[in-house]
């Protein structure tokens, strides 16, 4: 078969497989490896020191696999609507958090490794014969939306996401590093145009410049990656968010219209605006049961309880005190360092003894610097 053959044939199977788009580059070194570069040496990685771990290895696919020929770039989309909420969320009441779109459902991870290795085995199978076929999602050190643009499934976009034309960028990328020579695609130029609407609606003001951002101020790295206290300052931008953002996706044009998200991807009831009072308490096998076999893996229990106080100390209301006290004799001090942040943001709002009793009683208590920090802060009353 001819390359081009090749290419249809891929391009046939990854259909039959509800991958929405796929590309093809021939193996080479990735010429804009020298901007990723640069943005590591400035330091807008944040606490990411994997990144600049296996840097090195993300200038060249066939690092990972040395047969390489061709880079196989797939796109499997996850513009679902929002979830219905379960009965139990409604009777808990209070107010709700937000998760990001892509970790409402099944593990991205687990279904787009399964589907990739069912393109190779479909190919290999039309073909008669065995092919090297390395599958890579996210996890793998290669720069993906690189790959994904030069491949031909789309562009970079300004906010830095990749957006396939009449797909928008609601989309998990993965690649097959493959010795089937297939003909390349046809790149997409840039078409952003002079739209801003991403950079200028950012809550935190992430985006450096076009095409440049600094997770540090992105609301998915302080609430996914960001293993400490968030900042201060960045707190009140963060909103209701309690796993990741997609503020810059949700007003993109090419997103206007965006659907046909893949079934194994659908929304779990209660996953898109879960009641954060629910959230909160969450104990250690009830919060394991929770992130179960999807993406909200990537945290650990102290960093959700740490967002969702952030998240209460926003948009929480005096009848949420009750759990944030809870919070506040939790055993890790990230979570009472933001419990008692949010009881100060709600007490600054209403004013209650009740609030102020809590941090007080806290306060005589608590030993971690940090913490007492926090509560003194709190306690003390706003000027004028």
């Amino acid at each position: 078969m001819t390359p081009e053959e090749h290419a249809a044939l891929f391009r046939r199977e990854a259909a039959a497989l509800g991958f929405v788009r796929i590309g093809f580059q021939p193996v080479a070194t990735v010429e804009r490896h020298r901007v990723y570069q640069a943005w590591l040496e400035h330091g807008y990685a944040g606490e990411m020191d994997y990144l600049a771990r296996d840097a090195a290895q993300r200038r060249d696919p066939r690092v990972l696999a040395e047969t390489t020929r061709t880079v196989v770039s797939v796109a499997l989309s996850y513009a679902h609507a929002d979830p219905v909420d379960v009965p139990l969320d409604r009777l808990l009441g209070g107010p709700r958090g937000t998760i990001a779109r892509y970790a409402r459902g099944a593990d991205y991870h687990v279904v787009l490794k399964q589907k990739l290795r069912a393109l190779a085995a479909a190919v290999a199978t039309a073909l008669g014969r065995p092919i090297d076929a390395l599958p890579c999602v996210d996890t793998a050190p290669l720069l993906e939306r690189e790959a994904g643009q030069g491949g031909g499934l789309g562009f970079i976009a300004k906010n830095t996401m990749l957006i396939a034309p009449g797909a928008g960028s609601f989309l998990l990328l993965g690649e097959l590093l493959t010795d089937v020579e297939c003909a390349p695609a046809q790149p997409f130029e840039p078409r952003c145009g002079q739209c801003r609407a991403c950079l200028d609606a950012c809550p935190t003001g992430a985006f450096v410049d076009a095409y440049t951002l600094d997770a540090r101020r992105c609301i998915s790295y302080l609430t996914i990656e960001l293993t400490g206290a968030i900042p201060r300052e960045l707190r009140p931008l963060v909103g209701d968010r309690v796993f990741g953002c997609d503020v810059c996706q949700d007003v993109c044009p090419f997103n206007a219209s965006a659907s046909g998200g893949a079934p194994e991807l659908a929304p779990r009831p209660g996953y898109g605006r879960p009641t954060l009072r629910r959230l909160l308490g969450l104990g250690a096998a009830q919060f394991r049961k929770w992130q179960k076999q999807s993406a909200l893996r990537r945290i650990h229990r102290p960093q959700l309880l740490r967002n969702v106080c952030v998240a209460l100390g926003n948009v929480g209301t005096a009848d949420d005190l009750p759990s944030l006290a809870r919070a506040l004799d939790e055993p890790h001090a990230l979570v009472r360092q933001h419990a008692a942040w949010a009881i100060g943001r709600i007490e600054a709002r209403t004013p209650t003894q009740y609030g102020r009793t809590l941090l007080a009683t806290r306060r005589a208590v608590e030993t971690d610097d940090g913490v007492r920090e926090e509560l003194d802060l709190a306690l003390t009353p706003p000027p004028g």
